[in-house]
């Protein structure tokens, strides 16, 4: 019986090696790759072993039932654009495109899955994504302008069930280092993402653990979660629960050769982020036990017509927070079928336990709504926030711009008017147990508050420059008193 079980074991494993794989770096493998996969499917599944060796590849279909395995020492390489080695993109059937190319196409990526189930890729081992692109001008069938065979992405999947992602390396990810789209039932655990665009995108997916990362993306986002119309429909983005993972904004490379060189001043993103493709919406997202280092902090963006509820941060520790520790928005750029007449929404928002030093003082926490349509609901509790400082007395009476049709991005915006929150068109804030401080003298208020009403403020604690009379300043809003 022991015996048998064992030779079943076994036969269930598919070396790539067996099926011509040379794992030297220079012949393209993904053809051999692919056997193992097809020889494992007519067999109704098992393990697709990459043992250690450089494996130069272009797009790997990923079926039902199977892992691929990368072992320790192996190395998924990206083949250039030049073998032509990766399958064009799929069509997308004719309907109008509300979102970018990258999260329209899939099939034109280094390892890619459409409607299978039971799937996993595991293992120490690396993917490469030397040869993939990081531009996000895809259109059917081509990338970058008309170079049919360009690899894009270094994970792709969509429609898909019972997805998992564990142990593995992304070094150079594409435009996504992972996209899922459509996907049910997943787990994301221990992956590390060394990227120059986005490491994970998440969207329309519901039910999902992303545990134990290290996502370092100094040019894009970290960690996003959309709900865009790639699924020609609007679909939530829901059930996602989010924890102990590492977000940081070093230069591409540094985090995983241990030097750690944070990037020149400017354009550093990083972040978690919910938008901005944003359709169906997002809720019931919890994000805990993070940290954030050199990057932006927590983006929660709702701006084409979806909902955004039930929202719950906690645990989270920030080191030198680009552009804004914490921003909520709603607005009206409606990206989708015209014939949809709903606003976008936010409500029921909660962000407690953060810690943030060294935060640019373009912007305090963002908190805006629109006047039609106020975010309802938002509790910042236990919060300590140490800006840079440097904001002048006229910033106090700046006609802050309304989010409207514009980009969802605060930098587009310039200084908010106050150094420690700002907030806009909300009904109920709950703002308790914060404090507020800054390096350099920041002469304006600690908070504004804008067309808010039912706020409740409880033990803020603020540092002023002399002259500055009040820590808050109202305009057309309503304080309840403690």
């Amino acid at each position: 019986m022991l015996l048998a079980t064992v030779t079943t074991m076994a036969a269930s494993v598919y070396n790539v090696r067996d099926y011509g794989a040379k794992g030297d770096g220079q012949t393209l493998d993904s053809p051999a790759i692919n056997a193992a996969i097809e020889a494992a499917v007519a067999d109704g599944g098992g393990q697709v072993l990459l043992p250690a060796g450089t494996y130069l590849c272009g797009s790997v279909r990923l079926k039902s039932n199977i892992d691929l395995h990368l072992a320790s020492g192996c190395t998924i390489l990206a083949a250039p654009a030049s073998m032509k080695a990766y399958d064009e993109s799929e069509s997308f059937g004719g309907f109008p495109e509300y979102q970018d190319g990258g999260h329209t196409y899939f099939h034109n990526s280094l390892i890619w899955a459409e409607g299978q189930q039971n799937i996993a890729i595991t293992g120490h081992g690396m993917i490469d994504g030397k040869g993939l692109t990081k531009k996000d001008t895809e259109k059917a069938g081509q990338v970058q302008g008309g170079s049919i065979g360009t690899g894009d992405k270094a994970i792709a999947l969509k429609l898909c069930r019972q997805v998992t992602i564990r142990d593995i390396t992304i070094y150079r990810g594409g435009h996504f280092a992972i996209i899922m789209t459509g996907c049910d039932l997943s787990t994301i655990d221990n992956v590390t993402i060394d990227t120059n665009r986005d490491g994970f995108d998440i969207d329309c997916c519901k039910y999902m653990t992303i545990t134990n990362c290290r996502i370092n993306t100094p040019s894009d986002d970290a960690l996003v979660l959309k709900s865009s119309y790639a699924l020609k429909k609007p679909v939530l983005c829901e059930h996602i629960a989010v924890s102990n993972c590492n977000i940081t904004g070093y230069r591409c490379g540094t985090l995983l050769d241990g030097t750690y060189v944070p990037e020149p001043v400017g354009w550093v993103c990083g972040r978690f982020k919910l938008g901005t493709e944003s359709n169906g919406g997002y809720r019931n997202i919890a994000l805990t036990n993070c940290t954030f280092a050199y990057s932006s902090g927590l983006a929660f963006e709702e701006v084409d017509q979806g909902r955004m509820e039930n929202i719950v941060v906690s645990n989270i520790t920030m080191s030198h927070v680009h552009h804004y520790p914490i921003y909520i928005t709603t607005g009206c750029r409606n990206r989708g079928p015209k014939e949809v007449t709903r606003m976008s929404s936010a409500r029921d928002i909660q962000i407690s336990n953060v810690v943030a030093d060294d935060c640019d003082s373009l912007c305090s926490i963002i908190v805006t709504g629109m006047a039609d349509e106020p975010v309802c609901n938002v509790w910042l509790q236990n919060i300590r926030l140490q800006f840079k400082g440097g904001g002048t007395a006229d910033l106090v009476n700046k006609d802050y711009r309304e989010q409207g049709t514009n980009y969802p991005e605060p930098k587009f915006a310039g200084w908010t008017p106050a150094y420690g929150l700002y907030a806009r068109h909300v009904r109920g804030l709950h703002v308790s147990d914060v404090t507020f401080s800054y390096e350099r003298p920041d002469h304006r208020p600690a908070i504004v508050l804008d067309d808010v009403h039912g706020a409740t403020l409880r033990q803020i604690d603020a540092q002023l420059e002399p002259g500055i009379e009040k820590m808050v300043t109202f305009r057309s809003s309503g304080i309840v008193a403690p």
